[in-house]
């Protein structure tokens, strides 16, 4: 079991939080909150709990827009063939299905293409443009989630006749690509006032060029359904607009689910009505991201576009179907790799953990890292072999970029991208032992012993008398949560176990605390957490709790739920015994 460090943030101006809190009638530990998001005024406040539609950024002050629209529409007027080009992943077939379904609605000559993680790889290809010539003679080709490193390839696709609008939100090198018009708010002379769009959100924007341009500027709005999951699934900054698309996009999700949403919705045992940005995180996603890790992604793109509720069910069996493979995959390949780290690995001198297996399913190492990662809490890479080349995925901790760490072993690879938090690579077989000495010794110049405990950061103590139903009220007002908006991580003092703790699902912990004799009991669970079961089975011990606030349904009803992420012995306690 990993000790894990607890760090409870901080706020200097106690004066203004009161002032805040004061302002709009709340306790200070939400004022606390929002002033943690660098939200300290009663202006700032309003724009957080009410985000507006209307906020939402002009598309023309994105580089590129006024070229990438006109030559949109040109397209349109002259019933010349597009063809979408996207990603395999939950954002790319998202983006997608966004644009396919934008233009055919105004009357587009339009198709779809998304390569074959196992046989063609991420992103832009030579051979996927030569098929796409030959099989739609496409005269304009946007690509979107990818692109923006595909230097070669779009000059081929312009020999072919082709005009490129690339649409992308990943970080672009220092020449970009030969393409009619780029559109990526992270290009250094894009001036658009916010950088972390989604794949799916640059999309978005070119279809509220085009729209604007053509007098239609509601349109694309019902397609923000699709922008809330590749938004949520993306992991992307939910903040400034992203917060709006994805709030936007849930309340559609919620309200009125597209066929094939709802056919996703229902397939994972939920209902639309209360789905939270999490939800789709752990539970929908994977099921689009299963189609394109273990066969072909364009079924998600034919889900997410069909108006048959029956062809949505056919093809949701299908992506159901799919992930429960790639589960059993996973933990298959999860073993194996415990028993690799256990037998061959010596945790105390190689601080990274690096492993290669011929056999290993390309579709699944990188969730296979994130768990080892989640395990040992060390730099964590995978690599399995393709037609004689090792290639995998990388996955880092909290003070580690992983991304400048592939960088200095840049000679043994063949390539690689990424970012701080995880990264692709390929390496030749015959060097992948000595890009793991390299990699490991660059782990070891880099990281600090207190960088291999996982920190815990803590936003406020509470006391269980002040998660009031008011309190709760407005702290579902700070959702959707997700990165730089993350669900609030509380610490609750010397609470007490009030019936006896059981397992459900084998390994993960569920509880009932009270806190010094106060009447609220709170209904708890922690995942992964069997280890603390014998701690807990002394009613008479104290404990310190972190936690976060979610909501679980009994008979009909919603209540308060703590979902656990670590506890120890009361500090009192501990003193006393």
């Amino acid at each position: 079991m990993l000790h894990k460090r607890w760090k409870i943030r901080e706020v200097e101006d106690y004066n203004s939080l009161k002032e805040l809190a004061d302002s709009l009638n709340i306790s200070d530990i939400l004022a606390k909150l929002l002033f943690l998001r660098d939200i300290k005024s009663f202006a700032q406040a309003k724009f957080f709990f009410r985000p507006s539609i209307e906020s939402l950024h002009d598309p023309y002050l994105m580089h590129g827009m006024e070229a990438a629209s006109k030559r949109v529409i040109r397209a349109l007027t002259e019933n010349q063939p597009i063809c979408i080009y996207g990603d395999y992943d939950v954002d790319g077939t998202c983006s997608t299905a966004l644009l396919y379904m934008f233009l055919k609605e105004l009357g587009a000559n339009v198709d779809f293409y998304i390569p074959q993680r196992l046989t063609e790889g991420y992103g832009l290809s030579k051979e996927s443009i030569d098929v796409i010539k030959s099989t739609t003679d496409a005269r304009l080709l946007i690509t979107v989630d990818c692109g923006i490193t595909a230097i070669e390839e779009t000059a081929y696709a312009n020999q072919l006749g082709m005009d490129v609008i690339i649409c992308d939100h990943h970080q672009p090198k220092d020449e970009l690509p030969p393409a009619l018009a780029v559109l990526d708010p992270l290009k250094p002379q894009c001036q658009y006032p916010f950088k972390y769009l989604s794949g799916a959100g640059v999309a978005f924007k070119l279809a509220q060029g085009v729209a604007e341009k053509i007098g239609r500027r509601e349109m694309p709005l019902k397609y923000l359904d699709l922008v809330a999951l590749a938004g949520a699934a993306d992991i992307v900054a939910l903040v400034d607009e992203n917060r709006v698309l994805v709030r936007e996009g849930l309340e559609s999700i919620n309200n009125n689910p597209r066929p094939g949403v709802l056919a996703l919705i229902e397939s994972s045992s939920l209902q639309p009505g209360n789905l939270n940005s999490g939800q789709i995180v752990f539970t929908i996603a994977p099921r689009i991201n299963a189609v394109g890790r273990l066969g072909d992604a364009k079924r998600a793109v034919e889900l997410l576009i069909t108006d048959s509720k029956d062809e949505a069910l056919t093809l949701a069996k299908v992506l159901e179907t799919e992930n429960y493979e790639r589960r059993k995959i996973d933990v298959d390949t999860f073993d194996n790799a415990l028993q690799l780290v256990e037998s061959s690995i010596d945790l105390d001198n190689d601080l990274a953990i690096v492993l290669h297996q011929e056999e290993w399913h390309p579709g699944v190492i990188g969730i296979v890292a994130s768990r080892l990662v989640e395990k040992y809490y060390r730099p964590t890479i995978m690599l399995t072999t393709i037609d004689g080349i090792a290639k995998g995925s990388a996955r880092s901790i909290t003070n580690f970029n992983i991304y400048e760490a592939l960088q200095k072993c840049e000679e043994f690879l063949i390539h690689f991208g990424g970012h701080q938090a995880a990264a692709g690579l390929a390496v030749e077989l015959d060097k992948v032992q000595d890009f793991k000495d390299k990699f490991n010794k660059i782990v070891k110049e880099t990281i600090t012993g207190d960088d291999l405990f996982p920190e815990i950061i803590i936003d406020a103590k509470i006391k269980f008398s002040e998660i009031t139903p008011k309190f709760l009220r407005i702290l579902d007002q700070f959702a959707p949560f997700g990165p730089e908006n993350m669900r609030p991580v509380f610490l609750t003092e010397g609470v007490e176990i009030f019936n006896t703790p059981r397992l459900v699902g084998a390994k993960h912990l569920i509880a009932c605390f009270k806190q010094n004799g106060n009447d609220k009991i709170f209904d708890t669970i922690g995942f992964n957490m069997r280890e603390y079961l014998d701690l807990l089975s002394d009613k008479k011990l104290k404990v310190d709790i972190v936690f976060t606030i979610d909501k679980t349904v009994r008979d009909g009803r919603t209540y308060p739920q703590l979902r656990l992420k670590d506890l120890r012995l009361n500090q009192k306690e501990i003193q006393e015994n």
